[in-house]
């Protein structure tokens, strides 16, 4: 792959969850600093929480159920653009 995906974190200012997306995103940058283009986080309203990698919808609160932990979101990413690297936190876990 030549393009390093950049990875969006929307989240609602109004549910205060700026230390959740800031938390996901040094996760990501821990484990995926060499290979990620950018990590940036988004302010919005109404409740949103999503998280895209170059504008694909990878984790999205109201439609995946939640929150996602750490693992489940690297292994999403892992999976559509590193399937040759497993993540190094929660690597025995598999994604629903």
């Amino acid at each position: 792959m030549t393009t390093k995906p950049a990875i969006t974190i929307k989240y609602c200012v109004q549910c205060n969850w700026l230390l959740r997306a800031a938390w996901m995103a040094q996760e990501l940058l821990n484990s995926f600093a060499d290979e990620l283009a950018s990590v940036t986080l988004e302010p919005g309203t109404g409740g949103v929480y999503q998280i895209t990698a170059n504008e694909q919808v990878i984790w999205e609160r109201k439609r995946d159920g939640g929150f996602p932990d750490a693992a489940a979101l690297k292994q999403r990413l892992c999976a559509l653009y590193f399937p040759d690297k497993t993540p190094a936190h929660g690597s025995h876990r598999k994604t629903p």
